[in-house]
């Protein structure tokens, strides 16, 4: 809850500092924008270990292989990555490019998926023979 205080926090301060600061110079907005962005993903990574543990646990515990459970992890990831980029896009006034992110998302998000569908498949196909 802490964390998540300073981080609302420092968002709503820079977000007020940003909207003066687009008034006279649209760069110097954008790029507070940007930077408050790059610290706030910097504290959040460093926050997750104990996420990551406790997913990497989970994973040995179900019994499934890492080879399955790799993917869907990745795929949040990039989940994360492609929103706070089209965020980042749009409020640059880049709509075109922000949905050029989300687009390179989606194809990013199926390719990494490919090994849990190929099982699932599989699966399928050993059920009905």
């Amino acid at each position: 809850m802490e964390l998540l205080t300073r981080v609302a926090a420092l968002c709503v301060t820079s977000a007020v500092l940003a909207v003066v600061l687009r008034q006279g110079a649209q760069t110097a907005g954008l790029l507070l924008t940007l930077s408050v962005t790059v610290t706030v993903l910097l504290f959040l990574l460093r926050a997750s270990g104990e996420l990551f543990a406790f997913l990497r646990e989970l994973g040995e515990q179900s019994g499934l292989s890492p080879a399955l459970l790799t993917p869907l992890y990745k795929t949040v990831g990039i989940a994360l990555v492609v929103r706070t980029g089209g965020a980042l896009c749009r409020d640059a006034g880049e709509s075109a490019l922000a949905s050029t992110v989300e687009t390179a998302g989606t194809v990013c998000a199926l390719l990494t998926a490919l090994p849990l569908l190929r099982e699932m498949m599989n699966m399928l196909l050993k059920l009905m023979s």
